[in-house]
């Protein structure tokens, strides 16, 4: 768990109110128009999250060193709006797959709150990994796929695959609790 951190200094966190104030409205609009069957509840959402993430981020805060203020929102807004979309569609994904099983076989509401929440863990793990890692891990564990057939479709050695399939175990492994 990381330390919180210290707090703003008055200047910064003054800075990040007033772009609050003149753009909010405007960012949530344009979040609004990107998201238009989601409804304005997540644009709100959505531009809230992207000020936490500029007060999180603590860089380029100072107003004065913004240049164009819409053009810094919207770059922030991206990002965040991207891991939403993300997020939602790997959370489809899970509902699917759900789906498929009989209902005495679902996980309790908690289970299944436990399971999301650690596959966002796994995907955000995996994007850390080179394309070609990521890629060779989800051949084999998703598709089945084995590792001389995994070789051929990437256009590698079979070593490498297994190389590559090693490393993205061993960075699933590391969320594991120490116990």
């Amino acid at each position: 768990m990381t330390a919180p951190s210290p707090p703003l200094p008055s200047a910064e966190r003054d800075s990040v109110a007033a772009l609050y104030i003149e753009n909010h409205a405007w960012l949530r609009n344009w979040l609004a128009y990107r998201l238009n069957s989601w409804g304005s509840g997540m644009a709100d959402d959505l531009a809230h999250d992207t000020f936490v993430r500029i007060l999180a981020s603590r860089a380029g805060t100072r107003r004065e060193s913004i240049q164009q203020p819409r053009a810094y929102l919207t770059t922030v807004a991206k990002g965040v709006l991207f891991s939403w979309m993300r997020r939602q569609t790997l959370e489809r994904a899970w509902l699917d797959a759900l789906a498929t099983l009989p209902e005495p076989q679902h996980p309790s509401p908690e289970q299944q709150s436990i399971i999301l929440e650690t596959l966002h863990e796994i995907d955000a793990i995996l994007d850390t990994l080179k394309p070609r890692v990521k890629q060779a891990f989800l051949m084999a564990t998703l598709d089945g796929m084995k590792q001389q057939e995994i070789a051929q479709a990437l256009g590698v050695s079979v070593p490498t695959i297994k190389s590559d399939i090693h490393k993205a175990y061993l960075a699933c492994l590391s969320l594991m609790p120490d116990e």
